[in-house]
């Protein structure tokens, strides 16, 4: 079998190899090395962050060395693509907003769906708090690591169904409730918040100390210290409503309402099954798992049709450049004629493509034969170029984006031809079964506790 499979692979190479070489020259992307080097900004707030680190621990500041870093890109002066925002047809969004020194892109994608979700579907502007739910989320990580006896992950990172989990547990707040910016704090930074957690979760472990109470209380303390204690009620014309009335009554969002595909050879098609990687440390299976095609059309129909999507995926391409704004394949990894579930899998399998980022798509452009996306990306590379966004090719979001979350309405037909596939299916019911135990969105950690 494994010998089938790197022929398999081999022979896929060679086909996309030989496609390229009929390619005319033109039509191919010139890859060269070039020097990259931080911009002055970027010095300067990493410099802020490390003496802010340096006072905290009562040490002396000394700033890094830095050196260009040399790295294989590609010439884009002949690619034809957006230069700005306003080509884009764009869809309702607040302004982005940055996560600074957090690994929490998750909770700013997610966020932004939902804050856009609000405007679409009462017309109202209302910033959302990232950190309340990025607070609960820690809670229920450290709760899980306990349960688990430490093997369950406890980092930054999340998938964007932990925002629906947190809302329906804990609801939200505006950010003009929680900041998560206790004390005057300009920018977010959980490097020493996560080195006192882990420490402390370490020595648990190594103790033996699996008391849930204890534990969740202790990694409350640090988050408290770290981010503020979240508030229990907030005021909204003048009455008091906790966060979960919050969601019910005052953003009127249905948690229940959004659905999340993937597209696996991992799992069979047209059932649901788990994303599986470590962010999704709870092991959700609400994961609709269809065929590339029809994952791909489903989003871009969701978008052309006014519904905003959050995407997952990998980030770490040749083909993914800051200070150009773009995320692209080029045809020297792989033509785009040659984009299939199988290469797309081949990549996920060899951990070329990981589950690294999180963004918010919010545009749609249609330039000549490629589909174009605009996407709102809080991380630090979105601050080059036009502050904020990317701008995505049809190619990339089918080769690398791995997973996105939408309401239904946006996917009616993918949802309708799933119902029918899955029920036509033996191998779709037979996974339904397997299945059927599991915890999925509406189990673990579903229910309010405190």
């Amino acid at each position: 079998m494994m010998l089938r499979n790197w022929n398999g692979c081999l022979a896929g190479c060679l086909l996309a190899a030989g496609a390229l070489a009929q390619a005319p020259a033109a039509s191919r992307d010139a890859a060269h090395y070039k020097e990259f080097n931080l911009l002055e900004r970027e010095i300067q707030e990493e410099d802020a962050r490390d003496r802010a680190r340096a006072e905290r621990k009562g040490v002396a500041f000394k700033p890094s060395e830095r050196k260009p870093e040399k790295r294989l890109t590609l010439d884009l002066t002949r690619l034809e693509r957006p230069r700005a925002k306003e080509e884009f047809a764009l869809l309702g969004h607040l302004p982005p907003k940055r996560q600074w020194w957090t690994g929490n892109c998750w909770c700013f994608a997610a966020t932004s769906l939902m804050e856009s979700e609000v405007l679409r579907q009462s017309g109202r502007e209302i910033k959302l708090s990232e950190m309340h739910t990025v607070y609960w989320e820690f809670v229920e990580k450290a709760r899980e690591f306990v349960r688990t006896k430490g093997a369950s992950l406890f980092d930054e990172g999340s998938e964007s169904e932990a925002l629906l989990l947190r809302w329906k547990q804990y609801g939200a707040v505006p950010e003009s409730a929680y900041t998560g910016l206790p004390g005057g704090t300009a920018v977010f930074d959980q490097g020493p918040m996560m080195e006192e957690a882990l420490g402390y979760l370490n020595m648990v472990r190594e103790g033996g100390h699996w008391d849930e109470s204890i534990v969740t209380g202790h990694i409350r303390t640090i988050l408290d210290r770290h981010l503020g204690a979240p508030p229990a009620t907030v005021k909204v014309d003048g009455k008091d409503l906790t966060p979960r009335e919050y969601v019910r009554d005052v953003l009127r969002i249905n948690v229940e309402d959004y659905v999340e595909f993937m597209s696996t050879l991992e799992a069979p098609f047209w059932t649901k099954a788990e994303f599986k990687v470590p962010d999704n440390y709870w092991h959700s299976t609400e994961y609709h798992n269809v065929p590339l095609e029809d994952w791909y059309a489903g989003l871009r129909q969701a978008i052309e049709a006014g519904y905003s999507v959050a995407v997952g995926g990998d980030t770490s391409e040749v083909g993914y450049d800051a200070s150009e704004d773009v995320g692209i394949v080029p045809t020297f990894d792989i033509p785009g004629g040659y984009i299939d579930q199988a290469a797309r899998e081949f990549r996920f399998a060899n951990k070329t493509t990981g589950d690294d980022h999180g963004v918010h798509l919010v545009g749609y452009k249609r330039m000549g034969d490629r589909d174009w996306y605009l996407a709102k990306d809080s991380g630090r590379g979105g601050q080059r170029g036009v502050p904020g966004y990317y701008f995505y090719r049809d190619d990339y979001v089918r080769l690398k984006m791995l997973t996105f979350l939408v309401h239904k309405d946006g996917v009616r037909g993918l949802l309708a031809r799933f119902a029918e596939k899955a029920a036509a299916d033996p191998a779709a019911k037979s996974a339904r079964n397997e299945v059927s135990g599991s915890t999925g969105r509406r189990g673990r950690g579903g229910g309010a506790r405190t």
